[in-house]
């Protein structure tokens, strides 16, 4: 099963967390799952180059609270937060509802596999060589400290006639392993030649680990980890 579902959505509602979390009628259920859509969609056209692996949506009878995740808060939040104030509007604009922004910032974006992707992808579009590419991603991400990696590219790589695939991994990817944490990107390159697809799987360890790892440094005596810097709008 593992093998031909999605990691995230094998995995969500088990020990993954929904990414929209709202409650709605079935009467309105589906044009605020289309909403959801264009949100995300506007965020991730308009801020290609932020570094956004995620956007988490809340909603309340008042107002949409959108987590939006990014590697490269500056470019979000902008000077004296103007560029966040911009982007509120245009989403009120575009929903016709109140918003609120929380931007979250990525501690390591190597350890994010659709930021992965995306760097992949970026350098694709600017005529790498896939092998090239790949190799070095591999060699970086391994470095972090990641369990494994894989990567597939699937297209007229390097310019062939026919598309075709290309895969490779290091370490393990237990696809099938529920309490594992596999993160799961997929973005597009898009080139002179065609549009080349991009998945990367990370294993980042058991959950079980990741959470004592969290409160481990506590109990022993030493600084805790250094919490997420969260901006609000």
């Amino acid at each position: 099963m593992g093998q031909k579902v999605r990691p995230t959505g094998f995995r969500v509602g088990v020990v993954e967390d929904w990414r929209s979390r709202w409650y709605a009628s079935k009467k309105d259920f589906g044009a605020l799952l289309v909403e959801d859509q264009k949100v995300r969609k506007f965020i991730q056209t308009k801020y290609k180059f932020a570094g956004i692996p995620k956007v988490e949506i809340e909603r309340t009878r008042d107002q949409v609270v959108v987590h939006l995740f990014t590697a490269r808060p500056g470019i979000i939040i902008g000077r004296k937060g103007q560029e966040v104030d911009r982007l509120k509007a245009e989403l009120e604009d575009l929903t016709g509802r109140r918003m609120e922004l929380k931007i979250i910032e990525v501690d390591n974006a190597l350890q994010s596999a659709a930021l992965v992707a995306e760097d992949i992808a970026q350098q694709l579009s600017k005529r790498g060589s896939f092998r090239r590419t790949i190799k070095r991603a591999l060699d970086q991400v391994m470095e972090t400290g990641v369990h494994g990696i894989k990567i597939e590219l699937s297209g007229r790589l390097g310019g062939a006639e026919m598309s075709r695939r290309e895969k490779a991994s290091r370490g393990s990817i237990p696809l099938s392993t529920l309490q594992r944490h596999v993160d799961y990107g997929f973005r597009e390159a898009h080139t002179t030649f065609g549009v080349i697809g991009v998945k990367v799987w990370i294993d980042l360890g058991d959950y079980s680990d990741e959470e004592n790892r969290d409160g481990s440094n506590a109990k022993a005596g030493q600084a805790p980890q250094k919490p997420k810097r969260t901006h609000k709008r």
